[in-house]
């Protein structure tokens, strides 16, 4: 089976992470980005070996899969365009501003027969499996982030 051909729509802070974990799977080719800033596009294209596209269509002829990094308030019609284009797609939280939006990607999602992930899920954050092994049985945990939150864009 061949690896799936993906790409990533927006390569601020998190579209950066995506890029850098489909890299490293063995499963996902990473083919390119695109992004509104160029500069960064290319900074991410090469740290990575991957492709830079001039805009999301050329990047959607390309793929099988996106991971959708843009600001929240163009969710929406960008991951539109990929399940139009055929294509599946990972949006990053929140799946779109308004809830009417959001239910009409899901109806089209299943129209295209292609998946739609929304990235809320920690399952394999690699975080969160080392702490698995740390605690067992635990009554209670606290937690506090160390870092800051990143500005978004």
């Amino acid at each position: 089976m061949r690896p799936l051909r993906v790409g990533v729509i927006g390569v601020g802070h998190l579209g950066q992470h995506h890029a850098r974990l489909y890299a490293a799977l063995p499963q996902a080719t990473l083919v390119g980005v695109v992004d509104t800033r160029p500069a960064q596009a290319q900074s991410v294209a090469e740290r990575y070996g991957a492709a830079v596209f001039a805009d999301v269509q050329a990047l959607l002829k390309e793929v099988d899969a996106v991971s959708v990094a843009v600001p929240t308030s163009d969710h929406y019609a960008v991951t539109k365009a990929c399940l139009a284009a055929g294509v599946h797609v990972l949006v990053e939280k929140p799946i779109a501003v308004e809830p009417q939006d959001a239910q009409d990607l899901v109806r089209l999602a299943r129209q295209a027969a292609r998946v739609l992930q929304v990235g809320h899920v920690e399952r394999f954050n690699p975080a969160l499996a080392a702490l698995r092994s740390l605690v067992s049985r635990p009554a209670y945990i606290e937690c506090h982030r160390l870092s800051r939150f990143g500005v978004r864009g």
